[in-house]
């Protein structure tokens, strides 16, 4: 097979992993360990992200930190928003949109979201919780719209209002915004009653615009490396893709595996990534 070698080694996808494999460092010394290790892409953590929202002026530290990763080679296209913020609550709204700027300075594209669990505000009726959902993304989406950056709704596990394709589609079908996507989370997807990929796949379409990649043995989000005991069809997930023609990243999430010595980390990186040379290049 004729061999094409692009930014990321040999793998014409853009392959990244979370930042958080190297949560315990700056955003600034993860950085160099992924450059050490030739990846060009990341996702920003939400605690890298948090992070550097307490340095001061979002805009200004994003640009400085951009900058020093733009001379490292590493970009970060896709970033997620702070994992435990309540969409429901007051003031969510605008510690968001803080994070925005700080998105937008980096040069985030796709900023991956989680809507409300069903434990969050148990005592409100479920359409009552959607309605404020819904609002809460509309004034973000307002907030960026002059920008190209997606706001991803990530499906998320049981108890949820976005475990499917259907319940994500919803929200596209109701807020109407060329701002608002889907991110695919396979370890999240594998955990449900539906754990077909390629189903979700093919409902959510071009919709998707960002990716999760996690394997998990179908119980709990165990955020592993694909080919190890997970179950997740990893070829099927990238096959499925492809035929959607997916242009973002092939993101790792993958902070399970990040036990053990900085050398056996690395060695992990090393390891996935020539994975998904070989992948990229037979699928």
């Amino acid at each position: 097979l004729a061999r094409k070698y692009f930014a990321n080694g040999g793998c014409a996808m853009k392959l990244s992993v979370w930042s958080s494999y190297y949560y315990e460092l700056t955003p600034e010394d993860a950085v160099l360990e992924y450059e050490k290790h030739g990846y060009h892409y990341c996702e920003l953590s939400d605690e890298h992200a948090q992070v550097l929202m307490e340095r001061g002026d979002c805009t200004e530290i994003g640009k400085q930190f951009k900058a020093f990763a733009d001379a490292h080679g590493v970009s970060f296209s896709q970033g997620h928003m702070i994992l435990n913020i309540k969409l429901c609550e007051d003031g969510s709204v605008d510690i968001l949109k803080r994070q925005l700027d700080l998105f937008k300075a980096i040069g985030v594209k796709a900023a991956v979201l989680h809507c409300d669990s069903l434990l969050r505000f148990p005592d409100m009726p479920l359409e009552e919780k959607l309605a404020k959902n819904k609002e809460a993304l509309r004034t973000l989406l307002e907030y960026i719209a002059d920008t190209d950056m997606v706001i991803c709704l990530e499906n998320l596990r049981h108890p949820s209002i976005v475990k499917t394709a259907e319940s994500l589609l919803y929200f596209i079908d109701e807020l109407k915004s060329p701002n608002l996507g889907i991110c695919l989370d396979t370890g999240h997807l594998n955990t449900t009653e539906n754990k077909s990929q390629m189903e979700f796949i093919q409902k959510a379409g071009k919709h998707i615009k960002a990716l999760h990649i996690a394997d998990n043995e179908g119980v709990t989000d165990q955020h592993m490396m694909p080919f190890g005991r997970g179950t997740v069809d990893i070829i099927e997930v990238i096959r499925e893709m492809k035929k959607i023609g997916y242009d973002g990243l092939y993101n790792l999430e993958i902070p399970g595996e990040k036990k053990g010595p900085y050398p056996i980390r690395g060695y992990k990186l090393d390891y996935i990534k020539r994975v998904f040379e070989y992948l990229d290049n037979e699928i």
